[in-house]
């Protein structure tokens, strides 16, 4: 493969050319709109839109082919390293060429200078958005899900190519099902391994590069980024899938960096019903020594099965419950899943606590919403209990206020499979963890399901 820097100068120079043809001193920094032309596409909408370049739909003029096109934004093609990101991502995403990975079919200009490449147009959901949709997932669902990616980080380890931004929301599920079929995306930051003779790398000293929930601690560190860095984020993601939640969570970049870099990884059994074996995986993942990781992702993904083949632990008991189910609702915003997440932090740890501290068990946790449950005995204080959720709920509404969000907090009473006794009692299912069976909202917020209200004595919605 030719040099990624003598390809960069050459669309420069093109790029130049054509800002000059113009009589302009820059490029073009037009409206694509509906009928843009790149190349023999037909930009036809808009599909998205980041820091860096926008991706439209489009059709081949001739062919009627339907395909997507990502565009550097016209202010950076002049800019040299984002350029030369831009040009490699195309190519290093054609040189692996793998079925979990999106295709790259065609690259050139727009005609104000600004590069595109063409790519097989996608539709579906990203893991993100699968996970906080429904919440943490079984070992065996996980499983599912992470071994196409695995494929597709092996085909790209053996090119030479280090993804080192590998996150649920650059996961795409394109098929749902038994084996789902996902599509690896954003090889933006991708690393080259070994650079060819004269090709110049893209990081300078101390750069970093990453999203900061899933970099390893040599990212964080300016240190030797391998296969291992890859590994590291399929921990951080196989915990999110099993928990519903990042293993290191904080508003604070600089603490969110020092819990990458010292804090012990929590095991992902501390919030969900995971195995021991799973706990293994997880933890061998997020070694901050690079060397005591899965040496593959091969590896790791002969662990992550044997581990998902664990015999069941012991059968749970059916109990009579509370539940509530609190949800935080955000406005209409273009922040990513990352911002979501962060946004979202206080208030829901803020529920979570004060759930905890009236004696509920958290049974279920997504990006948005979290469910607790507690079992019914002889000593329940229904007017005391329904005051502490009261408020519990203003609270969290206060906290929320700041991101112009709105808190709906329900309770219901039902039946739930739990598994241990007293501080140790997991819920495990049961008719109350389908929550869209019962849940209701109230225009003010707090909701009682009427199987409730007979319990707490509190009117139920109308």
């Amino acid at each position: 493969m030719a040099a990624d820097s003598e390809s960069t100068f050459r669309i420069q120079a093109r790029a130049a050319a054509n800002a000059t043809d113009k009589g302009l001193d820059t490029p073009i920094r037009s409206e694509r709109g509906p009928g843009t032309l790149a190349g023999e596409y037909v930009l036809k909408s808009m599909l998205a839109a980041g820091g860096h370049g926008s991706v439209y739909e489009a059709e081949h003029r001739i062919l009627g082919r339907l395909a997507a096109v990502k565009v550097l934004h016209a202010h950076l093609a002049d800019q040299g390293e984002m350029l030369q990101r831009f040009v490699r991502e195309a190519r290093v995403v054609n040189q692996i060429h793998h079925p979990n990975i999106v295709d790259v079919y065609d690259f050139g200009l727009m005609p104000d200078g600004s590069p595109y490449y063409v790519m097989e147009l996608l539709s579906g959901r990203t893991l993100s958005q699968v996970v906080q949709e429904r919440g943490r997932l079984s070992a065996s669902r996980a499983l599912a899900y992470l071994e196409p990616i695995c494929g597709a980080l092996e085909a790209a380890h053996r090119a030479g190519v280090v993804h080192r931004d590998l996150k649920s929301s650059n996961i795409l599920v394109v098929e749902e099902g038994e084996k789902p079929r996902l599509k690896l995306l954003d090889f933006g930051i991708a690393k080259l391994i070994q650079q060819e003779p004269g090709q110049e790398g893209l990081t300078t000293a101390g750069q970093r590069l990453g999203t900061a929930h899933a970099m390893a601690p040599e990212q964080f560190r300016g240190g030797r980024i391998g296969p291992p860095t890859d590994v590291y984020a399929l921990g951080v993601l196989l915990h999110q899938l099993l928990t519903g939640r990042y293993p290191f969570q904080s508003e604070d970049r600089l603490e969110l960096e020092r819990m990458h870099l010292e804090a012990p990884p929590p095991r992902p059994s501390v919030r969900a019903p995971v195995s021991p074996g799973m706990d293994a995986v997880v933890l061998r993942c997020l070694d901050k020594d690079a060397s005591r990781r899965y040496p593959s992702v091969s590896a790791f993904l002969t662990a992550l099965r044997e581990a998902a083949e664990e015999p069941g632990q012991v059968e749970g008991q059916t109990r009579d419950v509370l539940a509530v189910h609190a949800e935080v609702v955000l406005p209409a915003t273009d922040q990513d899943d990352d911002t979501v997440y962060a946004a979202l932090a206080v208030v829901l740890d803020t529920l979570e606590q004060g759930l905890r501290t009236n004696g509920f068990l958290l049974a279920l946790q997504t990006g948005t919403a979290l469910l607790g449950v507690r079992p019914l005995s002889s000593d329940t204080a229904p007017a005391a209990t329904l005051e502490a959720l009261r408020d519990l709920h203003a609270e969290a509404q206060r906290l929320a206020e700041a991101a112009h969000a709105r808190v709906h907090l329900c309770i219901h009473q039902g039946e739930a499979e739990t598994r241990g006794e007293a501080d140790e009692a997991e819920v495990v299912g049961g008719p109350v963890t389908h929550v869209a069976t019962w849940n209701v909202r109230d225009p003010g917020g707090f909701a009682v399901t009427r199987p409730a209200s007979l319990l707490l004595d509190s009117p139920p919605p109308h």
